[in-house]
């Protein structure tokens, strides 16, 4: 354990939640003896990706991983092209060819930085021959690379796998020491800190949201949605969902409010340009068809989080629309539209709202098997307004 804070970089330092994580891993860098493979193991919101960027940042930084260079900022808004982020790119899970790709550009020189890292999440869906492929990469590691793999425990990940990396564990982190962390990162008061939480998940994330004006303004654009729905009919709900999917791409990144939506292969090319140093010609031509095809995976997973933030913020209200509706005696999350709260649940049902909550968990399903975002929110709100007796409505 590290007894001197001063000692910790200041990107660990932000693991203030996981005191033993941050201490362990600034150990290990300051002693110069990083593992080549790690394995984060615990519940969602403990913060495992969060460790996963502050750990690359300190590897890539060039300057004793102060947290704060344009490296370090890339890391941080995922588009250093030394650090990439993986997840499942199938239903079942991670996907042969991912892995193949990943193989590739493990065998390629660093673009930016002296080191590479990998980060791949839900490392419990990587099995058969995607598995396989992995572990011999693992087995053989090309100096100067990490990986950081990320799962809910151990177990889950095939033994073969978890002898070649070094685990470390994350606590669950208790909710008053995350909405204390989140007030105090953000400066914001209780309200919004717990807010923040019920919509992104973790701290990190919570200050992040509380950050961006884009991201908040798309959860009062689904409040004021979902209060709409019982005199829309319809046609005016599948207009609503299209411009509140506009909204979400446009707090990604996708898309700018001032100007018409960039075709996605201009956004890929400039990505594309960005990732290579703007060097694209001393690729060769399967690579960078290799890198196309993951950043336009990069681009859809990044829409795919702004919609299940929208489902996030929608769950969120109609649970506090339930304790409206049973009378119960806790306080609900979304005060600062606890009129909103009031006015659903007044003519709402417990059962209805419960059946709401089933077609929020459907989206979020439907979204896990590759339906298309838009599709998925326009079957959710109209799901919804059926389920809270508003009947749809036909022009």
């Amino acid at each position: 354990m590290m007894k001197s804070a001063a000692a910790i970089p200041k990107p660990l330092a932000r693991l203030s939640n996981q005191p033993r994580v941050r201490d362990f891993l600034a150990s290990a860098y300051a002693e110069g003896r990083l593992s080549h493979a790690y394995l984060f193991c615990g519940v969602p919101g403990a913060g495992m990706v969060e460790a996963a960027v502050a750990l690359a940042q300190c590897v890539v930084c060039p300057n004793d991983a102060d947290g704060t260079c344009e490296e370090c900022v890339r890391v941080a808004h995922r588009t250093h092209p030394d650090v990439r982020f993986l997840s499942p790119g199938g239903v079942s899970g991670y996907l042969v060819d991912q892995v193949r790709e990943l193989e590739a550009d493990v065998a390629m020189t660093p673009v930016r930085a002296h080191s590479k890292v990998y980060v791949l999440d839900r490392v419990d869906q990587l099995r058969g021959t995607a598995a396989n492929a992995l572990l011999k990469t693992l087995e053989e590691p090309p100096e100067n690379v990490m990986f950081i793999l990320i799962a809910r425990t151990a177990d889950a990940v095939l033994s073969t796998i978890v002898s070649r990396c070094q685990q470390v564990p994350f606590r669950v982190v208790p909710p008053q020491l995350a909405l204390a962390d989140v007030s105090q990162r953000s400066g914001s008061g209780e309200r919004e800190a717990r807010i923040a939480l019920s919509v992104a998940g973790t701290p990190d994330r919570a200050v992040e949201f509380l950050a961006s004006s884009d991201r908040r303004n798309v959860r009062l654009k689904t409040v004021r949605l979902l209060c709409e729905l019982a005199n829309d009919d319809a046609w005016d709900v599948l207009v609503a969902a299209a411009g509140l999917c506009e909204e979400v791409q446009i707090a990604v990144g996708l898309r700018r409010r001032d100007k018409p939506a960039p075709k996605r292969e201009k956004i890929i090319t400039e990505e594309v340009r960005q990732r290579t140093a703007g060097q694209e010609e001393y690729y060769s031509k399967p690579m960078l068809k290799r890198l196309e095809d993951v950043v336009k995976r990069e681009l859809s997973a990044r829409e795919r989080s702004g919609i299940i933030e929208v489902l996030a913020v929608t769950e969120s209200f109609l649970r506090d629309v339930l304790v409206c509706c049973e009378g119960a005696l806790e306080p609900i999350v979304n005060e600062d539209v606890s009129s909103s709260v009031e006015q659903i649940a007044h003519t709402a049902t417990t059962a209805g709202v419960l059946r709401a909550l089933d077609a929020c968990a459907a989206a979020r399903s439907d979204i896990a098997h590759n339906v298309t975002p838009q599709l998925a929110l326009e079957v959710m709100l109209l799901a919804i307004k059926e389920a809270l007796e508003w009947q749809p409505s036909y022009r």
